[in-house]
């Protein structure tokens, strides 16, 4: 049974409406500091919303069940009926661990959580040791990446609700895999957001995505906590091994404490309490250590943090391509810089910034940091998805280069995470897509869109309101079958073996040495050494010692030459 309670401090009376919207409605009595509780208890799955000053009713802002969408009322869930199997589960250290982006409604032609689950084995296969699922908090309509969410404690009805992702950790917990879910607490949604009804939940700055949380100003209190006690709820309720935290640079906190730093101490003593690991991985562009620095020597104090200076590194290397924030990283240090200490800014001039970025991330002494703090890609949903066709990696080069950047990044210092098919080389995008039901605010977003890819034809940007855009982003199964993306997929999953197998992979010091001469990269560590050919021709085979341990392709012959789209890999 669950007894209602809402804070809405400025309003005068607050009603409790049961059932649909013309149901009948009981008042709630004021407990002081703006809440608002009822007399009498729900039943698991019984409808109900609130009404503020005889207004309208809305769902409750705590709701972890919307079955009728986001504009509908709320759904009593009972988090204690659930039967879990996850007994023995003891949590994983991200420390060597292989992450893996998934987006649900796009991972499986059925886009639910329960397919999704059928298809773990590939992970474990894999190697992969944590799924990290994109937003999965109710926004409005079916599709969408997530980043609109609107009910930030609600499982998205559309990928199953609660109850299925409950089932999903259970299964990834007894194949021996964490989940980490990513979260949006910088911004709501567009379309269905009530949450500025009920109290001072936002600020009058702006972020690129909507009017910011207040994290600062009156009332901020009672905000923090609504935020920090949802993301307990995830990892209490929900048993998940952590949270990614979305664009934490969009947050305005000016508090002496900022409530990253709060929130880091929350999970902290509640992975004490449960006595499994419990993480917290921010996206920052700020390029600043502190993100990671323990709190005791004044840092945040989140566990890890994704650098985003190790992938433009990467693409470019691959890739060759210079334009927007790319153009910095065209430098032919680049690769050797972000390998040695994970930011290309550390405090250098930013041309797409048109200001200096950064601050060094210190390797050594009190406040060092380890590089598996920072969580490399090749590919994320934002890399691919913000381009204006969605391409993935696959699109730009060819096999040898994706062969190539598979080894960098499995068998480099930092924490690897893989897009969703891209180990096997996925041909099918990954475009931006939603399914607003404001006929307004999808042509807001069908044009602005566009206008974000001025040199491109508006026929060739694909809308993101056409199902077809969708529906082209999911990923197709039966290619991982076929012998050429299954020679790549071998190469990914005998890399995590490397990974794995070879001391001093996983390591907390820095020892990655990166060289490039022209077409020809080298990463030398300490017990495993890279080289790779990311041009076309032949070339002489660098001076470098050791045993072949894995060779692209397989069924070429040693010589002194190193051919075009070769890589070894050395022990």
């Amino acid at each position: 049974m669950i007894r209602p309670r809402v804070w809405a401090p400025a309003a005068e009376h607050v009603d409790l409406v049961r059932g649909s919207e013309n149901g009948p409605a009981f008042p709630l009595r004021p407990t002081g500091d703006g809440w608002w509780v009822g007399d009498m208890d729900l039943a698991h799955g019984q409808r109900y919303s609130f009404s503020l000053d005889g207004g309208p009713p809305r769902p409750d802002p705590r709701s972890s069940w919307q079955p009728d969408g986001v504009h509908a009322a709320s759904a009593a869930y009972d988090h204690t009926l659930f039967p879990w199997r996850d007994n023995r589960w003891r949590g994983r250290e991200l420390r060597g661990a292989v992450l893996y982006e998934l987006h649900v409604g796009t991972f499986t032609p059925a886009g639910t959580l329960d397919a999704a689950a059928a298809r773990l084995e590939h992970l474990q296969e894999l190697g992969a040791d944590f799924v990290e699922l994109m937003p999965l908090a109710a926004f409005d309509g079916d599709r969408g990446w997530g980043y609109d969410g609107v009910d930030l404690w609600a499982v998205h009805e559309r990928y199953g609700g609660p109850d299925a992702l409950k089932r999903f950790v259970d299964a990834a917990h007894r194949r021996g895999l964490g989940v980490l879910l990513d979260v949006v607490h910088n911004h709501l949604g567009p379309a269905g957001e009530y949450l500025h009804e009920f109290g001072p939940y936002f600020a009058a700055e702006e972020t690129p995505w909507g009017p910011a949380v207040n994290l600062d100003g009156p009332g901020s209190d009672e905000v923090r906590a609504f935020l920090c006690e949802n993301a307990l709820s995830w990892l209490r309720d929900f048993h998940l091994d952590g949270l990614r935290l979305d664009a934490i640079h969009a947050f305005r906190d000016e508090r002496a404490t900022p409530y990253l730093e709060e929130l880091s101490a929350a999970v902290d003593r509640l992975a004490d309490e449960t006595g499994r690991p419990l993480l917290l991985v921010a996206e920052s562009d700020r390029n600043d250590p502190a993100t990671v620095t323990r709190r005791t020597l004044g840092g945040l104090g989140l566990h890890a943090q994704w650098s985003d200076d190790i992938h433009h590194a990467l693409h470019v290397a691959l890739t060759g391509e210079r334009e927007g924030y790319y153009a910095d990283f065209a430098d032919p240090g680049a690769l050797t810089k972000v390998f040695a200490g994970a930011f290309f800014h550390d405090g250098t001039w930013s041309s797409f910034r048109g200001r200096s970025h950064g601050r060094p991330v210190p390797r050594s002494g009190p406040r060092a940091l380890e590089p598996w703090r920072f969580v490399a890609s090749l590919q994320t949903h934002d890399q691919v998805g913000n381009r204006a066709a969605g391409e993935r990696l696959a699109a730009l080069v060819d096999v040898g280069a994706l062969a190539a950047g598979a080894a960098l990044l499995l068998l480099g210092p930092f924490t690897p995470m893989l897009f969703m098919g891209e180990e096997w080389g996925a041909s099918t995008p990954w475009c931006f897509f939603s399914s607003f039901s404001d006929p307004a605010l999808a042509r807001r977003v069908r044009e602005g869109r566009r206008r974000e890819f001025p040199g491109w034809p508006a026929k060739d940007v694909p809308d993101p309101q056409d199902p077809r855009t969708y529906l082209a982003s999911i990923l197709d199964w039966q290619e991982a079958a076929e012998e050429e993306h299954a020679r790549l997929l071998r190469w990914y999953a005998d890399l995590v073996t490397i990974r794995r197998s070879l001391p001093g992979v996983v390591s907390d010091a820095w020892d990655a040495e990166v060289e490039r001469e022209r077409a020809v990269v080298v990463m030398r560590r300490p017990t495993v050494t890279v080289v790779a050919n990311l041009g076309r021709g032949p070339t002489p085979m660098p001076e470098v010692p050791g045993t072949v341990l894995l060779r692209w392709p397989a069924d070429v012959p040693s010589s002194d030459w190193l051919m075009g789209g070769e890589v070894l890999v050395l022990g």
